[in-house]
């Protein structure tokens, strides 16, 4: 008997959900019809072509600032500069150190170490390992030369470079556990 509704009730909302359907896409076929009676709204002009600017370019003779600097054009840069700054220069042939890709506020001494009566300092980067470095060793991102190594602390000698070219000497210390 059960069973006997269920059926009678999907047929009775079968047969509503037809007759609904049978209405048709006439009131949809009218509105179009309307739409196209229309008149059609005027279309915006074309906006005027912007004339670009002509600039001279007077920089041709300057190094390409995209171009990677090459050792001998570095050389001759620094010889030419060699006049202002009395000699003082970082030298461009040397090979670049580990620790002198990060800055000296990011560098920490944490203790020291004594191998053949040569004093190491141990230096913490960024990324917590332990380096060793001593005097002649560079580090910073200034051409930051070791000079000393004691107990507490690393004394180096920077090279700074004004807005000039002017090289100029600075000394700074890493004092242990200084971060």
């Amino acid at each position: 008997m059960r069973s006997r509704i269920l059926q009678l009730t999907s047929l009775l909302i079968a047969a509503l959900t037809l007759t609904g359907c049978e209405r048709g896409v006439q009131d949809l076929q009218r509105w179009v019809e309307d739409e196209r009676q229309r008149p059609g709204e005027p279309i915006d002009p074309i906006p005027p072509v912007a004339v670009a600017e002509v600039v001279a370019y007077e920089a041709f003779d300057l190094r390409d600032p995209f171009q990677r600097r090459t050792a001998t054009a570095e050389v001759d840069e620094l010889a030419e500069m060699d006049e202002i700054s009395d000699g003082l220069r970082p030298d461009p042939l040397r090979r670049r150190e580990f620790l002198e890709g990060f800055p000296l506020d990011t560098l920490t001494m944490v203790g020291t170490l004594r191998i053949d009566d040569v004093d190491f300092a141990l230096i913490r980067d960024n990324d917590n390992v332990i380096h060793r470095v001593r005097e002649g060793n560079f580090m910073g991102r200034n051409h930051g030369e070791v000079e000393r190594v004691t107990p507490n602390r690393v004394e180096l000698r920077e090279l700074i470079q004004d807005g000039r070219g002017v090289w100029t000497e600075r000394r700074v210390q890493i004092a242990m556990g200084e971060r």
